[in-house]
């Protein structure tokens, strides 16, 4: 199959896929649908779940291998869309449907993308395909519980809109719940001890607080104070006042480090929720970014999560589609981002998996 054809079968099956609903934990049909779709190039494929796993036709296990993975998870649609979410259909070039842009177009091109390497004798790298489940509530059945049942990735591609530009790093998240305390009392006596006003100075401290250390690719950890909870009737002043803290981590720090410096900085109780979702990022150097960039490809440092959190080899994010479209309403990719994130990767990868590179 020449690749014309083979994209048009890729954007058939995304159409496939919108048809289908695939909420996290939900993605049997779509599982299905991804199994069906690789018989027919007679690929055997394994099922983990929900998430599909194959292997290139000419697997050598004394080779390194390339891992290719996305997801086909969606989020729920929210109330805003003004179209059927579930209905894919083309009007001026985009294709309308949820999850077709986050991470259906990346998914269905790095499938084809596998497709087109399957048969490839004397290639330096094993390629291992993976259209992974649980992504979108980073579950149990995501890309990091199938790990340890996986061979060992030496690089990998996650696919993810990102414009087809080649995002280097990514930013690890720490979610932290923070108690501010004070004395509760009934609203009409006075009480210099309100944990609402005591929560002022902390909310202050928190906007105000600085990490020392940048990176070059993603810049500066962004800790932002997302939720406030406290009180339950007018007359009664709370004994405290719960915060959600959303702290998103640069290169320069593990997700350990931060939560140690907070912890014995802040003016307030405070207590992460996980650790494992740490930044990522692959070397400016790396034969498959400078392949990437001999192409015309621009780095950059993503500030969104993707389960390259999931991953300890060097992981390269990359893909059709334009993150600011993701969960949004009416949610859409342009058919030619799917046609050049297709020859985009067949072509950063023909130079990379080159027996002779």
């Amino acid at each position: 199959m020449n690749q014309t054809e083979l994209t048009e079968s890729a954007i058939s099956l995304l159409k496939e896929l919108i048809s289908i609903e695939s909420f996290s934990k939900q993605e049997d049909k779509t599982a299905d649908a991804i199994q069906a779709w690789l018989a027919k190039y007679d690929i055997p494929n394994e099922r983990d779940g929900n998430s599909i796993i194959a292997k290139n036709k000419f697997w050598d296990d004394s080779k390194p291998t390339l891992l290719l993975n996305s997801h086909h998870d969606t989020v729920k649609p929210n109330s805003a869309y003004t179209k059927d979410p579930f209905l894919p259909h083309i009007e001026d070039g985009k294709l309308f449907g949820l999850g077709s842009n986050d991470a259906g177009g990346p998914l269905v091109s790095l499938l084809a993308t596998f497709v087109h390497y399957y048969n490839a004798e004397d290639l330096n790298h094993n390629i291992l395909m993976v259209a992974s489940a649980e992504e979108e509530n980073a579950g149990e059945n995501s890309l990091r519980g199938l790990l340890p049942r996986l061979p060992h990735i030496d690089v990998a591609i996650v696919g993810e809109p990102t414009l087809m530009l080649l995002a280097i790093a990514e930013k690890g998240l720490v979610v932290f719940d923070a108690v501010v305390k004070g004395t509760p009392s009934h609203a009409a006596h006075p009480n210099d001890d309100n944990s609402i006003y005591n929560s002022i100075k902390v909310l202050e401290w928190f906007k105000n607080y600085k990490f020392e250390k940048t990176s070059e690719a993603l810049g500066d950890v962004k800790m932002t104070v997302t939720q406030i909870n406290a009180g339950k009737q007018h007359n009664v002043v709370p004994a405290q006042v719960d915060l959600v803290i959303d702290v998103r981590v640069n290169d320069a720090y593990s997700n350990k480090e931060v939560a140690d410096l907070l912890k014995k900085d802040a003016p307030c109780e405070l207590k992460e929720r996980s650790l494992r979702l740490n930044s990522s990022k692959i070397d400016k150097d790396h034969p498959l970014v400078k392949s990437g960039i001999a192409l015309g490809r621009t780095t950059y440092g993503s500030p969104t999560l993707s389960d390259q959190a999931a991953l300890s080899c060097q992981s390269l994010k990359l893909g059709p589609g334009d993150s600011t479209r993701s969960h949004s309403a009416n949610e859409f990719i342009y058919v030619h981002e799917i046609e050049e994130g297709i020859d985009l990767y067949i072509k950063i990868l023909k130079g990379f998996l080159s027996i002779n590179n």
